[in-house]
């Protein structure tokens, strides 16, 4: 049970457990498994998908996990007396090959809105590598709402009163544009929802294969207020109508909302229609957040009362030599860090112990390391990285 690739300490895989979206996994893995089904739990984390698909009946179960929790899932499977059906492997579900395709699939690869990381690619590459034809899928699709929120007192703390007020005199307002183009995690309240929302995207992982996702949303305004940002949240489909939702007025989960914010606050009245286009693109390893709120009076399409362009990727800062760095026709040259990882890839492909490797780089590079065992501790770590 794992939401990133990146590693969690024990007591957040805790808090994952404990957390009420649980049950209708457990609920879901129930109905799906079948006795002598095998099933395979990618992102098992400590071990407790995988447990449960024992005691649920499974023959066997692959359960995968880049991070070092598996050590601790192991000793899980033994004292649950189920150490014989499961196989742990370490590693990402993309890099590894199964002896045998599943019947079910679990995962819970989500951040606070599914589109999370490289969750829709490993996904799909398990449904069609790892996967038996007909196999289930757990979850099976997840439906993103989109709303348009008024929350002035949110938006004056976290936005305006830091970087407007000029706390003890100092003038701070050149931050405010980055973090209005920042994404927050934050519980949204029902009443801070001034539209009805709308579905911006329903993501089926029993065919997604596309990680990137672009919708454009309209509303018609029927009353006046103000509003300040655009939140999402989803709502969950694991198996046979067994789900959940993180929306507003649902019990609390640990996924909490999500909250785009606006570059300024925007005052509607009755009539004034709202557009909104939300575009996620994968980037690497994450996504980058590019929203587009255009706010027109009335029937008017020229007269706008609001045209803002927003992104993460403007939620950072960014000098121009580093923008020229990530160009498409940026030529880079190596540097010492480049050199050393080089020679140590070469000496680990030539088969070389880490200690002949860190003798190699002190001896090479004497002004990096100072001392061998500060050569060893980097070749340790690029070990680990790349073996």
């Amino acid at each position: 049970m794992s939401s990133s690739i990146q590693g969690y300490d024990i007591g957040s895989y805790g808090d994952m457990i404990v957390d009420r979206r649980i049950d209708p996994y457990v609920q879901a893995l129930k109905a799906a498994i079948k006795p002598g089904d095998l099933v395979l739990d990618i992102g098992t984390g400590t071990g407790f998908f995988a447990i449960l698909a024992c005691k649920f009946g499974a023959r066997k179960v692959y359960a995968i996990e880049p991070d070092d929790a598996i050590i601790v899932a192991k000793q899980v499977a033994i004292d649950n007396g189920c150490a014989d059906k499961i196989e742990f492997i370490q590693g990402i579900s993309t890099e590894i090959d199964l002896p045998e395709r599943a019947d079910v699939m679990i995962s819970d690869l989500r951040g606070a809105l599914p589109l999370f990381q490289h969750h829709i690619s490993s996904i799909s590459d398990a449904r069609h590598r790892l996967l038996a034809p007909h196999g289930i899928q757990i979850p099976q699709q997840d439906t993103i709402w989109v709303t348009l929120i008024s929350d002035p007192e949110y938006y004056q703390t976290k936005y305006q009163s830091p970087w407007e007020d000029a706390p003890y005199g100092c003038i701070l307002s050149a931050n405010r544009p980055f973090v209005t183009n920042t994404w927050q995690k934050r519980r949204i309240q029902p009443d801070q929802l001034f539209v009805t929302p709308q579905i911006w995207t329903t993501l089926d992982y029993t065919t997604a294969t596309a990680p990137n996702v672009k919708s454009t949303l309209n509303w018609t305004i029927d009353r006046s207020g103000t509003i300040h940002g655009i939140g999402g949240w989803f709502d969950a489909n694991l198996f046979a109508g067994i789900g959940f939702s993180n929306a507003p007025g649902k019990p609390e989960c640990i996924y909490r909302n999500a909250f785009f914010p606006l570059s300024h606050p925007v005052d509607l009245m009755a009539g004034d229609r709202v557009a909104v286009t939300l575009h996620a693109n994968l980037v690497g390893d994450n996504y980058i957040w590019s929203w587009q709120t255009q706010v027109t009076a009335g029937d008017d399409p020229l007269h706008l009362k609001a045209n803002f362009q927003q992104s993460s990727f403007f939620g950072v800062p960014r000098s121009p030599q580093t923008l020229h760095k990530i160009s498409d026709n940026y030529l880079p040259t190596l540097n010492e860090s480049a050199k050393i990882d080089a020679m140590a890839i070469d000496l680990l492909l030539a088969g070389k112990s880490l200690e002949e490797i860190a003798q190699a780089l002190s001896q090479q590079f004497p002004d990096r390391f100072s001392s061998a065992k500060k050569a060893l501790n980097y070749t340790i770590a690029l070990a680990q990285k790349y073996s």
